[in-house]
């Protein structure tokens, strides 16, 4: 004897019809007929008699009806309760979130406004820190979720890139710089080497990413004439804009004062200027249903299957580790499992 069973006999005996329980269970008429035919031969009686008026319930019929109306409610009771504790739980949880300061102050706020239009009663709590510390509070599981630019740890991290920025070299927007971007001077690397450069904070993924990509370019980082080192990008700009030195910053932190005419930018030169940003988190413990919401949302909004370029001005990659992070993440998050997120080294920068 088992639920199914004795939903079907409930059904039939309320509608006194196979035919029509079939529908409402969205199932053959013979699985009906099984199911009552195995519940007769495990009782030994007889349920129900077939007339030409339709289906009439035997006196033994009546008495398992009474508990199994009973049976049938208390699965119903069930099922309620636990879908109203997980709609509870989600509506009214809050979410930990730490993310590293180009996705903290230029691309989390703008996802979680468009998250709070469509879910409401859930709480978040960022907090901005260096992608190292990013990566060792997911490790930790002290958050439910990090936004970072660097891929640090693959053991206990899985990454999913989102969004595809660009890694810039901006500069004061004086005469000689305009003058050098005319004559192409800044495709070649020896210049920066005479300039006063402002850099991130050690430990930021932008300083990480740029000294990576200096050093391709064979540019020795300690001849390098750097007057200041600052975690602040739009403290960065100001100086760059007041003729303090140049930088390397991301075209989301910078974007504003260039198109304002305040600064120059220019590409890295013989670099592949595009960096990715990360959704990451610890593969080991299941993903609250809010943050499957969220993750939802970001595929939405920036993967470039749903016509939406993963940066302004840059060519969308969507590679085969691209496809398959999302999907799963789809899944899991329609599917309300644990969401892991997956990603190949072909991704990764560098």
């Amino acid at each position: 004897m088992n639920l199914k069973q004795i939903e079907a006999f409930v059904k039939v005996a309320n509608n006194r019809s196979f035919s029509q329980t079939a529908k409402e269970l969205y199932l053959t008429q013979p699985t009906i007929s099984a199911h009552i035919s195995a519940l007769e031969e495990e009782l030994g009686v007889q349920l129900f008699v077939r007339t030409t008026k339709g289906v009439r319930v035997t006196e033994e019929g009546k008495k398992l009806y009474l508990y199994a109306r009973q049976m049938t409610e208390l699965e119903e009771n069930i099922k309620t309760l636990f879908q109203k504790r997980g709609e509870d739980e989600a509506s009214s949880q809050q979410v930990v979130i730490a993310a590293s300061t180009i996705p903290a102050q230029y691309l989390v706020p703008k996802i979680l406004a468009e998250y709070n239009k469509l879910y409401s009663n859930v709480q978040f709590r960022v907090t901005e820190t260096d992608s190292a510390g990013v990566i060792e509070e997911v490790q930790n599981h002290t958050i439910d979720i990090g936004f970072t630019g660097s891929i640090l740890d693959k053991r206990s991290c899985s990454y999913l890139s989102f969004y595809e920025d660009e890694l810039l070299i901006v500069t004061p927007n004086l005469p000689r710089f305009r003058k050098m971007e005319k004559e192409k001077m800044a495709q070649r690397p020896d210049w920066i080497l005479k300039e006063a450069i402002i850099m991130r904070e050690y430990g930021s993924g932008t300083r990480r990413e740029t000294e990576k990509r200096l050093r391709r370019l064979g540019i020795d980082l300690s001849g390098m004439n750097v007057v200041a080192n600052m975690s602040s990008p739009e403290a960065i700009i100001r100086s760059v804009k007041s003729g303090i030195g140049i930088t390397f910053i991301s075209r989301l932190a910078a974007q504003e004062a260039i198109q304002a005419g305040e600064v120059l930018a220019f590409p890295l030169p013989r670099e592949n200027s595009h960096r990715r940003i990360y959704m990451v988190c610890n593969p080991h413990y299941p993903l609250p249903k809010a943050v499957k919401q969220l993750i939802r949302l970001v595929k939405k909004m920036y993967t470039p299957q749903n016509g939406t370029p993963l940066a302004e001005g840059a060519e969308a990659k969507d590679s085969s580790a691209d496809a398959e992070g999302f999907s799963r993440a789809e899944i899991s998050a329609s599917e309300e499992e644990t969401s892991s997120f997956s990603m190949s080294a072909s991704e990764q920068m560098g």
